[in-house]
């Protein structure tokens, strides 16, 4: 009997020991966190690494779990196309985001990704916060995450631009807040989210960081002989702010802000990076994140990355230090989730919505095919295609983002074929310099490309939405002035960017194999045990779940 009553008590205590580690095992994060850096191209984690701290991008390299082979799988890489793809797990084809801006053949009119003229500003009387993400059709993680919880917790969306803020943060949202800058200088959002500005955003508001900010020169961070990874400072590849003389260091930003739409200019340079990094932190104070019995989630997109990658270019002496920067920006947050949230409470990715091509005009001078296709001359070779073959000059209604729309009215009226003309002017394209593959919509229907840069293509049309005949640029081949540079390709400069998986439920480690950005948006469901959204064509990354 002794014996027996040792062994039960034996058994008990083998139960007790188990239950709370299964318990603390199947308990999902307080707090997701997605950090979206607009347009980081993968080797800038490499090529910058020697002058990174510990506690930035290394920390998630070395305590996180890092995809060295995750690309963009559809064109056009653009910043509202990259963004809703990662929170969708889908791409154009399904969830109706097809450019920053687009052609709506309906409409007969160029149209933004998220402007909504049913809403208002909330934060002042401008027109910036006419926005809602109406246009996106499928549901977010963070829809979907909401409605796991019954609408319980809170959806946070926050980046300088407001395609940024409202797209990641989906339907559902608690909040988007975005930049106005220009005369205003103020974080706003839209009557689609609230009616008033939270207290914590006014008090922040008040405080007058941005002044802050653009009271002192960009000088670079480290002397700048150190910065042995991006050419020579005075080049003739880089734009200049308005005002300047040259596009060198140091950037004279007290001077230079009132002829580059004052507060505006925050947005161009490595502070405004700072700037929404000191938004976010209030935003996890002022709302509570983290802190209730449900999962909360804060999108936040470093925008700044983006503007200055376009105007000086992938290897400039600008985007070193602002990576150099941002590095420290993230260190400072991934500290505050620890000491507000707790290490070991949070999940949290890092990766881009696009990378960028180097500036064609360098890939050039150092005998690297390169160029520039420049539009209205693009235009004018078309219409002497229409006019040898179907005896009219205006059978093109629009060209942009590399999609060509067709004036069906015009075709019907003339009696013309509308694939007969499709065809012809997919067929002639191809001769134009510059111009690498021509293919209809037609084509895209009726044909299954299963990979190369068609398949991006492919992935990127939208029967619904998109263009009559699709193109395809030569590598490093864009539309834009030849200092700066630009992306929306689907070549591997534009598509291969950053994924790291870092906290709760994730292992240590990386991974070589391809993995596409839509994969991003059904692993965070499957870690969080929640429905995937609801156009998700992603899978699974089982390498990076515990």
């Amino acid at each position: 009997m002794k014996k027996n009553l040792i062994l039960l008590f034996a058994f008990l205590l083998t139960i007790m020991a188990f239950k709370p580690a299964t318990k603390k095992n199947d308990k999902k994060p307080k707090l997701v966190v997605g950090v979206v850096i607009d347009q980081m191209r993968y080797d800038y984690l490499i090529r910058f690494s020697k002058k990174y701290g510990n506690d930035g991008f290394k920390r998630l390299l070395r305590e996180g779990f890092s995809l060295e082979n995750a690309h963009y799988n559809y064109i056009p890489t653009y910043t509202a196309v990259g963004h809703t793809s990662i929170y969708t797990g889908t791409t154009p084809i399904n969830h109706g985001i097809i450019g920053n801006h687009w052609y709506d053949k309906y409409l007969k009119k160029s149209i933004y990704c998220v402007t909504d003229k049913n809403y208002k500003t909330v934060g002042n009387n401008g027109m910036d916060g006419e926005k809602s993400p109406y246009r996106m059709v499928t549901s977010t993680i963070t829809d979907q995450l909401r409605l796991a919880q019954n609408m319980n917790g809170k959806t946070i969306g926050i980046a300088i631009k407001d395609r940024s803020a409202i797209l990641p943060a989906g339907h559902t949202a608690n909040a988007a807040y975005w930049f106005d800058g220009g005369k205003n200088g103020q974080w706003i959002s839209s009557s689609f989210y609230m009616d008033n500005l939270p207290k914590w955003v006014k008090r922040f508001n008040n405080l007058k960081k941005d002044d802050e900010y653009l009271s002192k020169p960009w000088n670079t961070l480290y002397d700048i002989k150190t910065y042995t990874e991006s050419i020579a400072d005075d080049n003739n590849f880089e734009a200049t702010f308005k005002g300047e003389a040259k596009p060198v260091f140091p950037h004279d930003i007290p001077n230079l802000r009132a002829k580059n739409n004052n507060y505006s200019i925050l947005k161009a340079i490595p502070a405004g990076n700072s700037f929404t990094t000191d938004f976010a932190k209030a935003a996890i104070i002022g709302e509570n994140l983290g802190k209730s019995n449900y999962t909360d989630f804060l999108a936040v997109s470093y925008s700044s990355t983006d503007y200055v990658g376009h105007q000086f270019g992938v290897a400039s002496k600008e985007i070193e230090d602002t990576y150099l920067r941002l590095d420290k920006d993230l260190a400072s947050l991934f500290k505050f989730l620890d000491t507000e949230v707790g290490k070991g409470n949070y999940t949290l990715f890092l990766t881009a919505d696009h990378a960028a091509t180097e500036v064609p005009s360098y890939l050039k001078s150092v005998k690297i095919p390169a160029g520039y296709i420049k539009p209205v001359k693009f235009l004018n070779f078309l219409k002497k295609v229409t006019n040898n073959y179907f005896k009219s000059d205006e059978l093109i209604e629009n060209i942009s983002n590399f999609q060509i729309f067709l004036n069906k009215e015009k075709i019907n009226e003339l009696k013309l074929d509308y694939e007969k003309v499709a065809k012809t002017i997919a067929n002639e394209a191809i001769n134009y310099k510059g111009i690498y593959k021509a293919v209809t919509a037609k084509t895209m229907q009726n044909t299954n490309f299963t990979n190369g840069i068609l398949n991006s293509l492919q992935n990127g049309y939208n029967q619904k939405y998109s263009g009559d005949v699709l193109l395809v640029p030569n590598p490093s081949t864009i539309v834009y002035p030849k200092k700066g540079t630009t992306h929306g390709s689907g070549y591997s400069y534009d598509t291969h960017v950053p994924i790291i998986f870092y906290g709760k439920g994730i292992k240590q480690g990386s991974s070589k194999r391809k993995y596409e950005i839509i994969d991003i948006a059904p692993t965070l469901s499957n870690l969080l045990q929640i429905e995937f959204p609801n156009g998700n064509t992603g899978k699974v990354i089982h390498e990076v779940l515990n």
